[in-house]
């Protein structure tokens, strides 16, 4: 395991296990996790002699930054990244009234397959290490020189199929030695794996699971994603059920809003009553078009009405704002362009 995964008892383990006293494990994390060093070198009061041994046995894995794309219409920046075998990611930073978010990715490329998102067209070429999700946060903060204060999960990849480095990320963006980022301000982004739903729901984490839900029902979610044809709607809805009984967390369901494909009043009615009783609250978001797909964006007329109707049936709804529009700040979008420019 690289250092930067390690947790502070792995890292006392590892200390002591080079003949090294167990403080210089907490030295090492917080240069790592609050100080937010990029590698031995910016570690002033660590020996030579143990940066040497370091270098020798072990890896600190980072990320490149390759671009850096600033929208002109919010702030927001858009970070192509590079890891150490070459593989690209991108990350997002939003600056809102409530602080700043940053959307990483969990994994390079993605298999799930979903129809609208580009970041599953060249399928999946590797999970990440906790180090890489971190070192986005890390990379990001320092450029900004503004603390990161939420995290999103929502970048390219599914973070549930990533679960153990996930989970191990989580452990060490929360830590109090670390940049202590409170549980409740971590979302986590799912296409909808229900097994795993129900795992993470033993782990009472106070963190948001948002479900990418997309349609109402089981015909026309299996037409959006493969994932649909594993997991019925109904076991998807009884999962998040589970998942709230355990955490007692509300949950958050992203629907984008495809034009003349699940935008309909229609819809809208059939959403309400899959999610009558549940504590919920549902972020519309219209599509943004791809052009491997013929998908298009909702008009803001239905975008108006589908919300109308949600609230109507007393359903918690917004319309999520899109930020860096200029910028191609959607998921996947930069990525694929700097892959094929490779080629």
């Amino acid at each position: 395991m690289d250092l930067k995964s390690m947790t502070l008892p792995e890292l006392c383990e590892y200390m002591e296990s080079i003949g090294e006293k167990k403080f210089r494990a907490r030295q090492l994390f917080e240069w790592l996790h609050k100080h937010l060093a990029l590698s031995t070198d910016e570690m002033k009061n660590i020996p030579k002699t143990l940066k040497s041994k370091i270098s020798e046995e072990q890896k600190i894995l980072g990320v490149k930054p390759l671009e850096c794309y600033v929208s002109e219409i919010d702030g927001t920046r858009k970070y192509l990244f590079e890891l150490y075998d070459g593989n690209i990611i991108e990350s997002v930073w939003m600056k809102y009234k409530h602080g700043n978010s940053v959307c990483i990715s969990s994994q390079a490329g993605c298999r799930m397959g979903c129809r609208f998102c580009a970041s599953t067209l060249g399928g999946l070429d590797r999970n990440l290490e906790p180090s890489e999700m971190l070192s986005q946060i890390y990379y990001i903060q320092r450029d900004t020189k503004e603390r990161v204060s939420n995290v999103v999960m929502m970048g390219t990849g599914e973070p549930l199929d990533n679960y153990d480095n996930v989970l191990r990320f989580l452990e060490l963006i929360t830590s109090e030695d670390g940049l202590n980022i409170s549980q409740r301000n971590i979302t986590i982004s799912t296409c909808g794996i229900v097994p795993k739903i129900r795992e993470l729901a033993m782990k009472h984490f106070q963190i948001t699971l948002a479900i990418s839900l997309h349609a109402p029902n089981d015909g026309m979610r299996q037409e959006l994603m493969p994932v649909a044809r594993k997991y019925s709607v109904e076991e998807l809805l009884s999962a998040c059920r589970f998942y709230l009984e355990e955490t007692n967390r509300r949950m958050t369901f992203e629907y984008s809003l495809v034009a003349g494909v699940n935008d309909q009043p229609e819809h809208a009615r059939e959403l309400a009553g899959r999610l009558d009783g549940l504590l919920c609250h549902v972020n519309l978001i219209p599509v943004n078009p791809i052009k491997e797909r013929d998908f298009k964006q909702s008009v803001p007329e239905s975008v108006m009405e589908f919300k109308k109707i949600l609230e109507k049936n007393r359903v918690n709804v917004t319309i999520r704002r899109e930020m860096g529009a200029d910028i191609n700040a959607a998921c996947g979008q930069l990525r694929r362009k700097k892959l094929k420019s490779r080629v």
